[in-house]
């Protein structure tokens, strides 16, 4: 039994090693190598007939998040929710799942990708697909018609989930609106029964070719060639506001009261872009879709691009980072009069732009803080645990973010190397002599330098040496 529990560990310690290669972007023989030797010490450790299998994993489309991630994870919140501030936005939360019949029929063919719950108590229950229905119907059960506000929480969907990786540095924002899209359908000979799906397809644009999105539209949702032709005429144009003036000019589109309605406001819109100095980085893009049926008029995407290979390329777009658009008819559907709410509204995709502030630091080998930690209590010499206590208990009530070692006579070197590692800025030192001076010895832990401080001043000269906010991405 002991020569199987020592094979157990070898054959975790071997596992460990091989994760960390693969963490680390290690050669594949060097990888191939060590996968070897875990097998090998597997074999060797055989069945165990007695022990249930179990495989320690997250659950698919999820993941864990370590210390250093988390650091991240909150720097890049703090970026959103500041901006959300600045904006004089206020915050609210909703059940992280709903009744059932408020999320259906408010998806279109998303509705497939809900999370249903079992029945707990006579009420069928589902995991919150969006933050935009919960709040919505937040909006008719308190009877609100004027709201700012930003809402930060996990939701549910059962897709098929792929992180793209990159080094991404700018952005464009692509606009449309969805009754430029209903009215260029109705012209085209869309029947009006078909409208979502066919939107549902040209959504689809930014991902596969328009030769697989008309195979769709007429192999699977049954289009005329025809119609599918004379929309791939509109939706693969973009461009800025010269684009909206062509449209309103067009023979056909012109005459179409939705789209009509929908050109008019993007001309204003690109008029107000232009007063923020932000139009060049707008593109009006007609194959811009948003599948998700509670959507009444401008819909706008953030997408990321990829610097070009080599110069003179186009920049590579890699995936969007933010969506969203106006819904004005959703807050009706759960008001018992149908009155309707003008909402409009815009999704972060955050764990995208986490996964790529992490790899722009593993790429520059940035050390990223997973603490806040200011100072260090350290001692010099043994016996003074109860004079670290007493320091670190009075930086604590200063409002000081403060460290010390859990042990009774940690060596100083020990101490200080602990700083190194974790980058405290800061050591306080206590030693015999300086409780006689009544002073406190603060380290600096970069440049090493060392002055004495008289105690009662110790909170403002740590204050001072550490206001400047670290900044990790």
């Amino acid at each position: 039994m002991a020569d199987r529990a020592a094979l157990e560990d070898l054959v975790r310690v071997q596992g460990e090693r091989v994760r960390g290669l693969k963490q680390q972007k290690a050669s594949a023989e060097q990888i191939e190598e060590e996968v070897a030797k875990l097998l090998k010490l597997k074999a060797q450790l055989g069945p165990d007939e007695g022990k249930p299998k179990f495989v320690l994993k997250t659950p698919k489309g999820t993941r864990d998040y370590s210390p250093r991630q988390m650091a991240v994870r909150e720097k890049v919140f703090d970026v959103i929710i500041s901006c959300f501030k600045r904006h004089g936005a206020e915050v609210i939360d909703t059940p992280v799942f709903e009744l059932k019949e408020t999320l259906t029929g408010k998806y279109g063919e998303d509705s497939k990708l809900i999370y249903d719950l079992k029945d707990q108590g006579g009420e069928l229950l589902s995991l919150r697909y969006d933050l935009t229905v919960p709040f919505a119907r937040y909006l008719a059960m308190n009877k609100l018609t004027n709201i700012k506000r930003y809402h930060i929480a996990k939701v549910y969907r059962r897709d098929n989930p792929a992180m793209t990786r990159g080094r991404y540095r700018e952005f464009y924002q692509c606009v449309n609106d969805r009754r430029i899209l209903d009215g260029m359908f109705a012209i085209c000979g869309v029947p009006d029964s078909k409208f979502r799906t066919i939107c549902s397809s040209v959504d689809k644009l930014d991902k596969v070719s328009w030769e697989e999105v008309k195979n769709e539209m007429v192999g699977e949702k049954g289009l005329a060639p025809e119609v599918a032709d004379r929309i791939g005429d509109y939706v693969q144009q973009h461009g800025g506001v010269s684009l909206v003036e062509q449209l309103l000019q067009d023979p056909k589109l012109s005459q179409n009261k939705q789209a009509l309605e929908g050109l008019g406001d993007l001309k204003l819109l690109f008029e107000y872009l232009t007063l923020f100095g932000i139009a060049d980085k707008i593109s009006f893009d007609l194959s811009l879709a948003r599948g998700l049926d509670y959507y009444t008029g401008v819909i706008y995407e953030a997408v990321l691009l990829q610097p070009p290979a080599r110069a003179g390329e186009e920049p590579l777009g890699v995936g969007s980072v933010a969506a969203g658009g106006r819904y004005d008819g959703l807050v009706g559907m759960f008001d018992p009069k149908g009155r309707k709410v003008p909402c409009v509204g815009l999704s972060i995709g955050v764990e995208r732009i986490f996964s790529i502030v992490e790899q722009r630091l593993e790429a520059l080998e940035e050390k990223v803080r997973t603490t806040e930690t200011q100072v260090l209590v350290a001692s010099a010499q043994k016996k003074l645990l109860e004079e670290r206590l007493k320091l670190i208990s009075e930086l604590w009530d200063a409002g000081i973010k403060a460290e010390l070692l859990y042990k009774k006579n940690p060596k100083l070197l020990n101490q200080l190397q602990y700083c190194e590692e974790t980058g405290i800025p800061l050591v306080a030192i206590i030693g015999e002599q300086e409780l006689k001076d009544g002073v406190i010895k603060l380290r600096s832990v970069a440049s090493r330098e060392e002055v004495d401080v008289r105690r009662e001043d110790l909170v403002e000269e740590i204050k001072r040496r550490t206001s400047q906010p670290l900044c990790i991405c």
